[in-house]
Formats: structure tokens, sequence, C-alpha cells
């Protein structure tokens, strides 16, 4: 352990019987990124140092008590935090272990209804006593709500966060991609699954409102710029798949309203076929009866349409499709909507290319093009070499 990370980890209690206890550098730390109004610059900091320290196993479960972990919660969820993405970073380091993921399921918050502000709510543990109170003060009580469809509703409103240039401006300050991987994460328990296929209501503030399953507002981003949103969304999509009593309802369409057992309560279908579908299209072009088999969003495709460039989520993409044929109703249903017809040709080059005889020509690797001549007109086919932003240290972070 490098010198540096020793200082940060002297005096860690963890292990045996005894309840972990923070050492009184990480408590600063912690402590440090609750006054993110007054001095947010320390604040950005001491976010930054726990995201790069929570890599590490031994420091998840001090980080992961329910006073801290409520307000970076909370934190997250408010749509003025102007540090959010960092949080969300931490969060997904914190959710690699599943003691944190059953802690998120279970969590409440406490918020105030207020429509004049952002989001229409103020989450009241996302700041700290030391830090000056909002003016004006939100009116009205506060209620303790569930944590996970907030998260969920902070995610999908900072998918278009970056879209104003001037921060100032923006209703919605972080982008949040990094919650993706903090879904997907939860996905891998089953708990976690069941939250993302039981119906809730859309609005926190509207008893009235209409229910529906929560991974039904995350499939939108199999095809977002950010790969680190595509790719969580991606990953939760896989895991929700193994739950086979939801297999139904995530490919029939929005008109079909279905529950999931071992809920009654009935939504309307994710329709996730599209989105697993449109990642592996390209501009190639079908006859008219193939054609009519696909989903809509899929029949006669631009000659600019890409496929996903990351080899990686493409063969979670299949593997998805791979799971969705578990059932003899997936099956069909796949066979009915022109799935063969997007990757059979893809698939069958790789066959092609695998099953055909080696011989001196193709002794050096560095004959590729000699394998793959069957391809090389077409530039989707290639893989290339996805560039992580610089913006954040992923270094740090779980794959």
């Amino acid at each position: 352990m490098p010198l540096t990370a020793r200082f940060f980890f002297s005096g860690l209690q963890i292990g045996g019987l005894q309840k972990a206890k923070d050492s009184d550098v990480i408590q600063d730390l912690k402590l440090l990124c609750r006054d993110n109004l007054s001095r947010q610059a320390v604040a950005h900091d001491a976010f930054r140092a726990l995201v790069n320290l929570s890599d590490s196993p031994m420091l998840v479960t001090p980080l992961s008590d329910l006073s801290f972990l409520k307000f970076v919660v909370s934190y997250i969820a408010y749509p003025q935090a102007t540090l959010a993405d960092l949080a969300a970073m931490l969060l997904s380091n914190l959710t690699s272990s599943s003691s944190t993921c059953s802690a998120l399921l279970s969590m409440k918050i406490s918020i105030i209804l207020d429509k004049s502000l952002p989001g229409a709510f103020y989450p009241t543990q996302s700041r700290s006593g030391s830090c000056a109170a909002p003016v004006p003060y939100p009116s009205g009580e506060e209620r303790e709500v569930d944590a996970m469809p907030l998260l969920v509703e902070a995610f999908v409103c900072g998918a278009n966060a970056g879209l104003s240039v001037e921060r100032e401006k923006r209703s919605q300050k972080s982008e949040l991609h990094f919650l993706a991987s903090v879904f997907a994460n939860m996905t891998t328990t089953p708990s976690g699954r069941m939250f993302f296929l039981t119906p809730r209501r859309s609005d926190v503030g509207a008893l009235s409102a209409s229910s529906e399953f929560p991974l039904s507002k995350l499939v939108v981003f199999t095809e977002h710029k950010d790969t680190i949103r595509r790719g969580g969304v991606i990953s939760t999509l896989k895991n929700c798949s193994f739950y086979k009593q939801g297999q139904q309802a995530m490919l029939l369409s929005e008109s079909d309203v279905v529950s999931i057992p071992p809920s009654i309560e009935k939504a309307p279908g994710i329709d996730a076929l599209p989105y697993i579908l449109l990642p592996l299209a390209g501009p190639e072009e079908f006859d008219l009866e193939e054609q009519e088999l696909l989903p809509a969003v899929l029949q006669f495709l631009p000659p600019t349409k890409k496929r996903e460039p990351d080899p990686a989520l493409r063969l979670m993409l299949v593997e998805t499709l791979l799971l969705l044929c578990t059932t003899r109703w997936g099956r069909d249903h796949l066979r009915s909507n022109g799935v063969y017809e997007v990757i059979s040709e893809h698939v069958e080059r790789l066959v092609n290319i695998l099953k055909r005889d080696e011989g001196p020509e193709t002794a050096d690797d560095g004959q590729i093009e000699e394998l793959t001549a069957d391809v090389e007109d077409d530039e989707d086919g290639k893989i290339e070499e996805v560039e992580m932003s610089p913006d954040y240290d992923y270094s740090a972070l779980n794959s």
C-alpha cells in the first residue's frame, strides 16, 4: 500500500465482531463533503478523495453508514446540487457491496414538497447543520419517501443537464451518468431486480399519478452518447432479464398492461426490445417482408446509422437476447419481431471466420484483413477503441 494511502487507512477498525469505525481522517472528509454551500472547493476535493479511496473494500463499510449514505443520496436527488456527479461516482463504488445495495432499497429520505423548486421538492438531508439554509426556505411539512425512485428520476433528468451551456441556468446541475453504474450494481441482486420490475408511481408529489415500471425509464438510454450511462443501462437490462417472470413485461409494448409476480399491481409494458436491437442495428437494408417484422423504430434506418462501438456492450446486448429466449413466449416474441434479421448477418460473419480452415496465409495474426475481407467495406463492423472522458477519474472506479 502506498505511503499516502496508509495515512488515510490508518486508524480504521474493521473485522471480526467489532463494529466498523472511521479513522479521524475519513470522518473529517465525510464532514467536509457536507460543507458544500459555504466552501464548495473544499467539498469538491473531499468528494474526489473519497471517490478514489472508496475503490478499496476496506472503506466501503465506513463510508456506507446510514447517516452519510442518506446525505449522499439526498444530495444526488437535489437538482441544484453542483457536485452531485462526484457523489454519484462515490455511490457507484459503494454499491459494489451488497449491504449498501440493501440499505438503498429500504432507505427513506426526508423531503419538503414545493412546486416552486426545481424538481418540486427539497431533500432536507442534502446539507449539514453548519451550512446556511436555502433562502427562502421551502414551505410545507417534511415527509419521508423512498430514496430509489428519486434517484431514478434524477438520473432521467440528468440526461439533458449538459444541453445548456451555462450551468447557472440549468434546473438540473449535474448529469449523473454514474447512477447507471449504481443501478447495474443493484440489479445483480434479486431484490434489486424486483425494484426495477415492480410498478411505482411516476410522481413523488402526486398520489394520483399513474404507475410504471422503473426499468421503463431507463431503456431509452441504450444509445446515449455517454459510455458510462448507456453501459450501465445495458447492464441493468441484462441483469433484469435473469428474472423469467418479468420477461413478458419487459417485451410487451406500452399499450399492454401487465403485472410481474409477486406483485399484482399492473402497469404499461416496458417495450425494451427496440432499445436492445437499436444499438446492434446498422445501415443495412432489408427486404420488405423482413422490414415488416421489425419494430417500427428499426424500419428504414438512415444510411448514417452506427452500431454500438464498444464490443463489450454489444456482447451484453446479445446476452440479453439469449436470456429473453429462455421462455417459449420470449422466443416466439423475438421471432415475430425480426430479431434474427438484425443479428444473423453479424453472427454468420463470426461463424464463418471461426469455422474456416487455417493455413500458412493466416498464420500471422497481422493478416487480419484476409480474415475479415467480407466486412472490409462495412465501417460499422470495425471494432474501435472507446475513449473515456477525461473529466472523471475512471481509474478509481469499479468496472
